[in-house]
């Protein structure tokens, strides 16, 4: 509450709100909840000023304070929000400024309270099982430059004596290390880009990304057919006529930094183009010591050429893998997003890396169902809005994804999405029993079809191509580190509800798990069917964790 209504109005809010700028405030006040040992859990507070106040100063008053961040809620545009045909579930539809980056606050600078406008910041508690089980009140008090107080909220919250599971989901948002270069003006692979690498890999981790797309060679995504992304190899080709020697030692590199950031997964690049599997990446290699690209495009999927090519570079790449005992976190993609029509070259393509890739499993994003009928995928990635046939006939370790098309009904995290409609995908995923989940843009910032690099604080949408908020959840910082975004940090509490029902399952069982969750609901929880409401979602969690307490081993 504010000490002075005409300086400074606030408001303690969840982390399900999105406060814009030239809306009234609606939401009411959200100021206890309960978190498990080692949750990272997350509170905003809404503040509104009457005239422009400057260098407003944060100051967290708590006995987790060590444990507590606070940044400020960003605003960027959003010219593009949603297809024409949506469903009625989003927050606003109209062009504007959307709540997303959350931004350090600079003891320098502070935060500014702009006349008439709400803005927020978000609180972030990482609790790291470094706090004994209690309540613990979090008071935020914020300043004058001067020490004088403007006004205070306190949010309680009480630290359940149980913990997390790991996570047992892989999960993947494709990490585009072309992009890191580009924005930066890095060299490919250069010391500094490596630095930038480890910062975004960290982070992904730390939000429960535990598979990394690695690009072997160039990954054929997303990429105007004829048109090149910037050449990220990470496996050196040298070519001797129709003979192929292999350097792996950026490879092992990347394994290495990954290993240390805490990946579990590897997710090699696709070794077919996008969209039909008629093509070869781009692979550039060095012949009479001259580097070229020696394949992509002008290169046919099924012709002898790359045939051969692969013939002698996967086993390499499996005796790489078995030298440094990876197997069982390799997998391999043939070609992303096949339609039926593509079902010949998919065919060919999926049959001559089987020769090869025994033992080791495959997925990729498709959903039509005869792709596995037919057995030429192992690990089928349906979107979520196909997902039903997969289900209905029991595919083993089913993943899901979602993209730009997936707008109606199911779970998404476009800007003007309620982040309720982000974070239900947790409770979906353990009820269905999910093995994975793909999505292709943690940090895609170049135009659709990388024709040309964006700025991704002024073109949320990669040049109007998809809704604001597909095709990146985090943004670049200074010195090579990322800015996150709301919906990374939402989407990393849908996988902590995940966990959460993981552990009452071990505890109670699944059926009983699964009632409690659809408790006084109307209809099973589907993709598509599924309680509308913020309110509902926290009150969820909070029966999770109060079963979980009662039901713990003492």
């Amino acid at each position: 509450m504010s000490t002075d209504q005409h300086t400074l109005e606030t408001r303690c809010l969840s982390s399900l709100v999105k406060v814009f700028a030239d809306e009234p405030l609606r939401e009411r006040p959200f100021v206890k909840a309960t978190a498990l040992a080692n949750e990272t859990f997350s509170f905003q507070i809404a503040y509104r000023a009457k005239q422009l106040l400057k260098s407003i100063r944060v100051r967290v008053d708590s006995e987790l304070s060590d444990l507590t961040t606070v940044r400020a809620v960003g605003l960027v545009p959003s010219e593009f929000p949603i297809y024409h045909d949506h469903d009625e579930y989003v927050l606003r539809t109209t062009p504007g400024l959307y709540p997303d980056p959350l931004f350090p606050v600079h003891e320098e600078d502070g935060l500014t309270g702009f006349p008439n406008q709400w803005r927020a910041v978000w609180v972030s508690v990482a609790l790291n099982g470094q706090a004994k089980p209690g309540v613990y009140p979090i008071r935020v008090v914020f300043e004058t430059d001067a020490g004088g107080k403007l006004a205070e909220e306190t949010f309680e919250l009480e630290v359940i004596p149980a913990e997390l599971p790991e996570q047992s989901l892989i999960h993947t948002e494709w990490f585009h290390t072309d992009c890191l270069a580009t924005y930066y003006s890095v060299d490919v692979f250069s010391e500094r880009h490596w630095d930038i690498i480890d910062h975004f890999v960290r982070t992904a981790v730390e939000h429960g990304i535990n598979m990394i797309l690695t690009p072997l060679f160039t990954p054929p995504l997303d990429t105007q057919i004829g048109g090149e992304r910037p050449t990220v190899q990470l496996v050196d080709v040298y070519k001797d006529g129709t003979t192929y020697r292999f350097g792996f030692d950026r490879l092992k590199r990347w394994i290495d930094l990954c290993d240390a950031r805490g990946v579990r997964y590897f997710e090699f690049s696709h070794l077919f183009t996008q969209w039909g599997a008629k093509h070869a990446p781009k692979i550039v290699a060095v012949e009479n010591g001259t580097e070229r690209r020696i394949f992509g495009w002008d290169t046919d999927a099924t012709g002898d050429d790359y045939k051969q090519f692969l013939a002698q570079f996967l086993p390499e790449l499996i005796r790489f893998i078995r030298e440094h005992r990876l197997e069982g976190r390799c997998f391999f993609h043939v070609s992303d997003e096949p339609h039926s029509e593509h079902l010949p070259w998919y065919e060919s393509a999926s049959g001559w890396l089987k020769r090869f890739l025994e033992g080791f499993p495959t997925i990729d994003a498709l959903s039509d169902y005869a792709f596995y009928e037919r057995g030429l995928v192992q690990n089928p990635i349906p979107a979520s809005n196909h997902i039903e046939p997969f289900l209905e006939n029991g595919v083993p370790n089913l993943w899901t994804y979602y993209c730009c098309s997936q707008y109606k009904e199911v779970s998404n995290r476009f800007f003007c999405f309620p982040s309720a409609r982000n974070r239900i995908i947790g409770i979906q995923l353990y009820k269905f029993d999910i093995a994975g989940f793909l999505q292709w843009g943690y940090n895609f910032w170049y135009a659709q079809y990388s024709r040309r690099p964006i700025d991704p604080y002024r073109n949320t949408d990669a040049n109007f191509a998809f809704p604001s908020g597909d095709a990146f959840v985090v943004y670049p910082g200074p010195d090579g580190k990322p800015v996150e975004s709301i919906r990374l940090e939402v989407f990393y509490e849908a996988l902590q509800d995940l966990r959460a029902l993981r552990l009452l399952e071990s505890l109670i069982g699944r059926e009983k798990t699964i009632a409690l969750v659809e408790e006084g609901l109307d209809k099973p929880i589907t993709f598509k069917e599924y309680p509308r409401d913020a309110e509902w979602l926290l009150d969820c969690r909070r029966r999770i964790n109060e079963a979980i307490q009662a039901n713990a081993p003492r």
